[in-house]
């Protein structure tokens, strides 16, 4: 069977059942586990899938719009982004990671580790973290946000404050050189306002396009962020503010 006929087989497959192990399609299609996380990396890419813990399953059409569309935007920048931001978070810490499509992946990146504390407000962050190594997750309630499928109220400010990550991992919609790191929501820059300080480590995870897009709300200074993980150097007054501030950037490509 071609990879096409097979691929296409798989969503057929995951119509019917709604999710399945590795092991089971490639028993199913008489080919190697590996061969098969090719196809459903490829599927994923295109925003058709979901890879979970040991398998795939379908999306829930519940995402599509809109969290659904910003996950699948430019997926590889995203996830070599995501790569190496999760570089920063080692073996048996705590780390908040937020709602952003960046930090979803960056989420999934911190699978292979050990011991992790993960604490979020977004139930999609959750629900990739859980059974994944032997993590403790805990996500912060309170009034959920239907486009971001997150909570960003007093009850998710006040949970989220209980702790002390050694590593925050953030997105953030726009990055100016005068006004540092911004967002387009207020209810969700005030969430990540509040763990400013509180995370020992503050990543900001952005790829170029932040770069030249105005945002309405600030959220931080170039002084508060540790790092800056993108795929591309910012442009010349941007770089030198976050020099200024002290604020390490750390370029990757989608190969990375």
């Amino acid at each position: 069977m071609i990879q096409a006929d097979r691929i296409a087989a798989i969503l057929a497959a995951l119509e019917e059942q709604g999710s399945s192990s590795i092991a089971g399609l490639a028993e199913r299609f008489a080919v190697s586990e590996e061969t098969i996380r090719r196809d459903v990396r490829q599927l994923e890419g295109a925003g058709r899938v979901l890879k979970v813990h040991g398998g795939v399953t379908l999306p829930s059409p519940r995402l599509e719009a809109p969290y659904r569309r910003r996950l699948r935007d430019q997926v590889e920048v995203k996830r070599a982004i995501a790569r190496l931001a999760a570089t920063f978070v080692e073996e048996g810490t705590t780390v908040f990671v937020d709602s952003g499509t960046t930090s979803y992946w960056a989420a999934q990146e911190l699978g292979h580790l050990r011991g992790l504390t993960l604490v979020t407000n977004s139930l999609e962050v959750a629900s990739e973290a859980l059974g994944r190594g032997d993590h403790r997750v805990f996500l912060a309630g309170g009034a959920m946000n239907a486009d971001y499928r997150s909570a960003f109220d007093a009850d998710a400010i006040g949970f989220v404050r209980r702790f002390v990550p050694d590593v925050a991992i953030l997105s953030m919609a726009a990055i100016e050189a005068e006004r540092g790191f911004l967002d387009l929501d207020p209810a969700e820059a005030a969430f990540k306002r509040a763990v400013l300080d509180r995370a020992r480590r503050l990543v900001v995870v952005a790829d170029h396009g932040k770069f030249s897009r105005q945002g309405t709300v600030h959220v931080a200074d170039f002084g508060e962020v540790h790092d800056l993980v993108t795929d591309r150097a910012p442009p010349p007054h941007i770089g030198d503010a976050a020099r200024a501030g002290g604020t390490a950037l750390h370029l990757v490509t989608p190969a990375a």
